[in-house]
Order: structure tokens, then C-alpha cells, then sequence
């Protein structure tokens, strides 16, 4: 900087005088046209004026050379000076870890303790910044770090060092600035610790209960629910408000919300000790959230996960917070809703969207299963009773789902009405009615790039909901008590007072959806169950003929009894096995092993891992006693307690088998604490 500066003072010095003296020859030229004999005069004086220029401008740039010398001092010597008695701990190091000078402030402030884990690990982050950096030459530094329980805020630069012993690796010299910070963090720590969380906490079977239960009984047991809701509210400090007869909105600060968190949501096991005989126990569905900048936000948050904790069955508590979830309780089997009121709005509102759409687009999940197909082709029937054009996107392949699509495409109507994902695009309007049918996962639909095409959206699904869930459908029939998609749609259709004909395929497909999901009325087979298979069977299914689309061939069937011979027991009753071959059908044998190792006496639970390509699949099944998808959802998946899967990518099957085995361990450890 003085350089630069007194370069361009001796410019203008040389160019002013410069000027002065073209003039003064000018004026003295013109004397000497004038009188001749003035010319010797002239140039005499001309050059003393030269010589005397010169004098003076050599003495000024001295003089200003050496002003400008002392105010460099000056400047140099106040940063000095302001680095030294700097009011920060200031310390310059190199990144090697040597301390090559620190100031008295730094001295004095961490002189009596033993820092050198703490630089240590300054330098090691710094060393990994300048990496990330891709070793630059100079830059800056800002970080925290925490010495005898106060924190800091580090701030600094760093510039490479002269490598004079031509090292491999460069180092770097730093210089670091610590500014306490401990009362700020203190108070970001009280303000996050202090911020409401917005709760709702709903009676899951408040309308069950209340039927079975006589008169008399009903206050005390509603009084009995309030008085745990309301002393567990209390032990945490929190304002609880009753909204509606089953409903509780509460309002309860994030350090009071993580003591609860720590103890499990313990509510949802005190409230199953009312003992209530030959009813059905009640249970409670909470939801919490911090999400949003207001309370609006907030409320609308916690609503939303409200919704995915009623349809993962309720009897479980959601905290929603930073944008994730921590899914408490869920273990109990969902109960099956006797009324049927639902069941009709839904099917007056499906009507009623399908005519007024101009099309109708109907898929299911990737890997469809004859519950997936069964209630497309359902929705389909329905959509061309009412006079509109529907097509289902289907790309479906595996073990018996493809001889079933084949002989769907037997049927002329159905020969161009299943289409491929590509041809769906094409089809698209403004006015195009989605309707997505065993499945309310974003991910897992048949085509995910068509639900950011479609605005008007429908959703069918029975499975537990999961956090990926579809949120911008504009009707959702999402009953997690239903065996199947199947089962819905046929109430959908029973009750759409349409006049629907279904054909023979249409018939076998709901009821061989129906067959699948219940393992044969099996399992999760309610009173709604049967009266929708009663209904199908009103319509004249073959019973017989649905049964031939589970038969498997012999070479599957010795392919399922080798999964289940090389069957290992964990845990007394727990049967984990691995179907080896890189099969693209092995997720389905996978699920036809699970099913089988159920018959095993003393099993009650199994599990069954395939692979096609680089993905593992996984399928769980239970008796009821343990809550397969609990275990699964750790791994990604999810669907009901006892009936499950999961697909893990990039992974091998010994090591899928290892995380399955510590998620089962992760869950009994919880179940026990």
C-alpha cells in the first residue's frame, strides 16, 4: 500500500512541474523572437530554473518518503500492539500441533489446564477443511469447540507454510481467535428446551367400546381414560385440553416431551391396565410435532402425523420433529370397525369423483400381487359402469400373477385396457382421475413419476400407513382393520349403488385378493371379511377355479421345502432361512417360505430372505404374538403385525440376515425396557 501510494505521489509531482516548465520556455521563446540578443539570458535562466525543479523535487520525495515510512511504522506497530493485548485468546499454531506463539490472554485463560486434546482436535478439523478445500493456500477457519465446560467459537485463518524439508504433506500455519459463547448457547439450549409442541391425543375405539359397555359402565370407564390421560399431562408439565369426546389437544414443552420419549410414551401400557372384562380394551393414538414457524404450522403438522398414527392401526405415539419421526407403541392387533357408514360415504364420493373426471388411471404396487390386481380390476368395472374410460397400468411379472395376467388378457375389454407405465404418461389430462389401490407408499406405487402428473388422487389401502405415505390424495379409503384392498373395493362396489355387473375374471381376481392377504381366511379375517367374500360369492365366483391360481409347480414347491429344511431357529421360536439363488421371482417365493415355516409347530414368527440382483427382499409373517412389521419397519419396510416386508439394496444376504437378526434383538430389548 505506502509503494503504490508513493509512486503515484511522484507522478504528479514530476507531471505539475513538468507543466510549469513547458511553460516558463514558452514565455521565454517568445521574449527571445522578440530581442535576439536576450536568447544567451534566456537559456541560462532556463536551465537554473531545471536545475532548481529538480533540487526541490528530489527534497519533497525524501520528505514524503519518510512520512510515509514512520506511518508505516505506526501502522505496524498498532497491529502489533492490538495482536499481542488482543481481548480474545489468541493462539498461532502450526498444523503439525506446535504452538509457535499465544497471546497473555490466552495464557492467562487456559494457562492452568491441559488444552492439547482440544487443539489436537482443532487441528485435526482444520486439517480436514483445508482437504475439503482442495488444499488451498490460504483461507478461513470457523468452528466451536468446548474447554473445561464453556464453549467457544474459534475463529481464524490458515496459510500454507515454506516447506523447507520437502515433506510429502504440507503444512499449514494458523492462527486462531476463542470467543466464549456459553451464555448464547446456554440460551439457545433454554429456548429449544422451552419450545411448545403442539399434541392431539385420541381415543382409538372410543365408538367401540362404547357400544359394547352398558349405560352405567360408560362414565366410569370414560373417567378412568381421562384420569391417566390427564396425570400424565401433569407429571410433564403440560396443558391438556378436551376438544371432543375422544379427542384431547395438549400442549407440552420439548425437554418435558423428551422425558417422556425417554420413558417410552409409557401412557400407552398404563392405560391398557383398566380391566375391563370381555370388552374391548381401549387404547390411545398420540401425535406430536414442532415442525412449522408458527402454531398454525405446527397444528396442521401434528395433524398430519396424527393421521399416519391412525392408520398404522392407533395404539402408538408419533413425535415428528426436525422433519423425522419416532414411532412409539403399536402392538396391539387392529380392531375391526363393525359400521359400514364409512364405507358407503366413500363409495357415494369415489362416484361421484369418477364422473367427473374425464379418465380414469388405476395401478397398484411395484411387484403386484393378486390383491394389487384384484382390486384394479374392481375400480376398473366400476369406472366403466359409470360411462368413463379407464385404463391399469400394470408391469407386473413373477410366479402365478403371470399366468393370471395372461388369461385377464384373454378377455378382449382387457387386452388394451392394462397398459404400461410409458403408455399412462401419454394419457394424461387436466381432468385424469389416479386412483392408487394396496398401497399408500410413494415409493412403492407402480409408477412414482405419474403422481407428480396427476393432481386428483385416490388412495385404497389397508397396509399400516408409513411416513412416505401419499399426502395430496383427495379422498383416502385407509381402513387398517380390512384383510385386504380387495375386501374394500368389494364393499366400494357393494355399496356404490351402481348396478356393477362383474365378469367372471373380475369376480375371481376380488376374491383370490381376498384368498391372498388372509392366507386362506386365516389370518386377519374379521365379520367384514366374510361378508365381502359373501358377496363376491353372491356373484357367482368359482371358488374351485381361484384356487388353481395358488397351486405352485413342483419345482417351486421342492424350491420352498429346501428354503424351509435349511431353516434356523433364534430366539426358542423365531424361523430365519435364506433362499440363495438370484431369482427375480424371490420375493414371492420368499413370501410362500415364510407362510409355510408358520406351520411349524412352535413358530411363531418367520422370516425369509431373497435376492434379485442387488436387492434383498424380506418377508415376515407372524401368528400375532410378534409385530413383524415393527422389526421390518427398522429396515425400511413396513406393512400389518403380522404380516411384513422389507428390500434393502446394495447389500448381501449374510449381511441383510445379520441387521435382521439385531433389529429382532432391537425389538425384544424394547419390549423388555
Amino acid at each position: 500500500m505506502p509503494n503504490r501510494y508513493n509512486v503515484n505521489s511522484k507522478n504528479k509531482i514530476t507531471s505539475k512541474t513538468l507543466i510549469y516548465l513547458i511553460i516558463i520556455a514558452i514565455l521565454i521563446i517568445c521574449i527571445c523572437i522578440l530581442n535576439f540578443k536576450l536568447i544567451p539570458l534566456g537559456i541560462a535562466l532556463f536551465t537554473v530554473l531545471i536545475i532548481y525543479a529538480n533540487f526541490t523535487n528530489k527534497k519533497r520525495m525524501a520528505e514524503l518518503s519518510e512520512q510515509l515510512k514512520d506511518l508505516t511504522l505506526d501502522v505496524n506497530t498498532a497491529a502489533k500492539t492490538t495482536l499481542i493485548n488482543s481481548p480474545f485468546p489468541l493462539v498461532i499454531m502450526d498444523t503439525a500441533g506446535n504452538v509457535i506463539w499465544k497471546s497473555e490472554k490466552f495464557v492467562s485463560e487456559f494457562g492452568n489446564l491441559n488444552i492439547n486434546d482440544e487443539l489436537n482436535e482443532l487441528i485435526n478439523r482444520i486439517k480436514s477443511d483445508i482437504d475439503e478445500e482442495g488444499k488451498k493456500q490460504k483461507g478461513s477457519i470457523n468452528t466451536e469447540t468446548v474447554i473445561n465446560e464453556k464453549t467457544y467459537s474459534v475463529l481464524g485463518s490458515f496459510v500454507q507454510s515454506r516447506d523447507k524439508s520437502h515433506k510429502k504433506e504440507q503444512e499449514y500455519t494458523t492462527i486462531l481467535y476463542f470467543i466464549e459463547n456459553s451464555y448464547t448457547k446456554k440460551l439457545e439450549q433454554k429456548i429449544e428446551e422451552e419450545e411448545p409442541s403442539i399434541g392431539i391425543i385420541m381415543i382409538d375405539n372410543y365408538e367401540e367400546v362404547s357400544q359394547r359397555i352398558s349405560g352405567e359402565l360408560k362414565p366410569q370407564l370414560i373417567a378412568q381414560v381421562e384420569k391417566y390421560i390427564y396425570e400424565w399431562a401433569a407429571k410433564y408439565n403440560s396443558l391438556i385440553i378436551k376438544s371432543d369426546r375422544d379427542t384431547f389437544y395438549c400442549i407440552i414443552e420439548q425437554k418435558y416431551l423428551e422425558q417422556a420419549q425417554e420413558e417410552k410414551m409409557s401412557i400407552l401400557d398404563d392405560i391398557k391396565q383398566i380391566d375391563i372384562p370381555d370388552i374391548v380394551q381401549p387404547t390411545l393414538s398420540m401425535a406430536f410435532s414442532n415442525d412449522g414457524n408458527n402454531n398454525t404450522e405446527k397444528m396442521e403438522s401434528t395433524r398430519a402425523v396424527l393421521d399416519i398414527a391412525l392408520g398404522r392401526g392407533g395404539d402408538q405415539a408419533i413425535i415428528k420433529k426436525d422433519g423425522k419421526y419416532e414411532i412409539f407403541g403399536g402392538r396391539t392387533q387392529e380392531v375391526e370397525k363393525r359400521t359400514k357408514v364409512k364405507a358407503r360415504m366413500i363409495a357415494h364420493a369415489l362416484k361421484e369423483l369418477i364422473q367427473e373426471s374425464d379418465n380414469v388411471l388405476i395401478m397398484g404396487h411395484t411387484n403386484g400381487d393378486m390383491d394389487s390386481i384384484g382390486s384394479s380390476l374392481g375400480i376398473y368395472r366400476l369406472s366403466k359402469t359409470l360411462g368413463k374410460e379407464a385404463k391399469i397400468i400394470s408391469e407386473t411379472t413373477g410366479i402365478g400373477i403371470d399366468n393370471f395376467i395372461e388369461e385377464i388378457k384373454k378377455e378382449e375389454e382387457y387386452s388394451e385396457n392394462i397398459i404400461t407405465v410409458a403408455e399412462a404418461e401419454n394419457l394424461i389430462q387436466s381432468n385424469t382421475l389416479l386412483v392408487i389401490v394396496d398401497t399408500n407408499k410413494r415409493s412403492y406405487v407402480e409408477a412414482p413419476s405419474i403422481l407428480d402428473e396427476v393432481s386428483r388422487i385416490v388412495v385404497i389401502d389397508h397396509h399400516r400407513r408409513s411416513t412416505d405415505y401419499i399426502e395430496n390424495a383427495m379422498l383416502t379409503f385407509h381402513e387398517v382393520y380390512a384383510s385386504s384392498a380387495a375386501e374394500l373395493v368389494t364393499e366400494i362396489i357393494e355399496y356404490s349403488q351402481a348396478n356393477i355387473e362383474l365378469s367372471n375374471i373380475e369376480i375371481e381376481a376380488l376374491y383370490a385378493g381376498i384368498m391372498l392377504d388372509t392366507k386362506n381366511f386365516s389370518f386377519k379375517t374379521g365379520v367384514r371379511t366374510f361378508e365381502a367374500a359373501a358377496y363376491l360369492r353372491k356373484c357367482g365366483v368359482d371358488i374351485i377355479k381361484v384356487k388353481q391360481w395358488f397351486r405352485s409347480d413342483l419345482e417351486t414347491y421342492q424350491t420352498i421345502s429346501n428354503i424351509v429344511s435349511k431353516s434356523e431357529v433364534i430366539n426358542q421360536n423365531i424361523a430365519i432361512s435364506i433362499y440363495e439363488e438370484n431369482d427375480p421371482n424371490s420375493n414371492i417365493i420368499a413370501a410362500k417360505a415364510a407362510d409355510e415355516l408358520l406351520t411349524i409347530g412352535g413358530i411363531t414368527a418367520s422370516f425369509v430372505l431373497g435376492k434379485t440382483d442387488n436387492i434383498v427382499y424380506i418377508s415376515g409373517r407372524s401368528i400375532g404374538d410378534i409385530n413383524v412389521q415393527l422389526i421390518l419397519e427398522k429396515l425400511g419396510g413396513g406393512g400389518h403385525i403380522t404380516l411384513a416386508g422389507a428390500q434393502l439394496e446394495d447389500i448381501s444376504l449374510e449381511d441383510a440376515k445379520q441387521e435382521l437378526i439385531n433389529r429382532i434383538n432391537e425389538y425384544f430389548f424394547e419390549l423388555e425396557n
